[in-house]
């Protein structure tokens, strides 16, 4: 299985003081080692099987359904949305894809506070990155939002570029959030407690446009 480039320097990072710390005490490895396998697990890539669909937006992250409906808290874009919130986990895969296919239209970085995740004004004042697809003139957002433990988000996504959903763009650390929003008269797939898998849970359809 791939490891995403940003989980090396804490792998490297680890086993290089757990080397170090051996030359001192040599049980002193041990713990680096477990913190070293841990790096791994958690910027683990596994490849998925992409729902198919030209109208389907797919999660862009695994974890566990928050919001799904009308946007919570003050952090919706401007305008008429509905909202998908889903929490990641530590023990989650944290790599992100793109949600649906089109043109990316803007990339945005926001520094901010780092509240829990879970707390619906998070996207608000949390520090996170947004990427706007226009597909087939709708636009659809995806908001990486950090949390307590993720102190950073990684978005490798640029503007004026067509992307295809399920495509890898990004990464988050430690624990997280992803906010989709949607256009209004989409339809949700997803509940809030569901379960999600980036690239293969469909969490939304949108409405073929005259």
């Amino acid at each position: 299985m791939r490891i995403d480039a940003a989980g090396w320097p804490f792998v490297l990072g680890a086993l290089a003081i757990g080397v170090a710390a051996a030359l001192l005490l040599p049980w002193l490895l041990v713990p680096f080692l477990v913190l070293a396998a841990f790096f791994l697990f958690f910027f683990r890539d596994p490849d998925r099987r992409i729902a198919q669909g030209d109208h389907l937006v797919v999660s862009p992250a695994d974890g566990r359904v928050m919001v799904a409906g009308d946007p919570a808290g003050q952090g919706a874009p401007p305008g008429q949305w509905k909202q998908i919130s889903i929490f990641l986990s530590p023990m989650n895969v944290h790599i992100n894809r793109v949600p649906v296919g089109g043109r990316i239209t803007k990339v945005s970085y926001t520094p901010g506070k780092f509240l829990p995740a879970y707390k619906a004004d998070a996207g608000a004042v949390n520090e996170r990155s947004e990427i706007w697809i226009d597909h087939d003139g709708q636009t659809v957002v995806a908001r990486q939002i950090v949390g307590i433990l993720a102190r950073r988000v990684v978005c490798r996504a640029e503007a004026d570029t067509v992307v295809k959903a399920g495509d890898r763009y990004g990464v988050m650390k430690f624990g997280s959030r992803m906010d989709i929003f949607v256009p209004v008269d989409a339809e949700i797939r997803v509940r809030a407690g569901e379960d999600v898998r980036a690239g293969e849970t469909v969490i939304a359809v949108l409405h073929s446009k005259p």
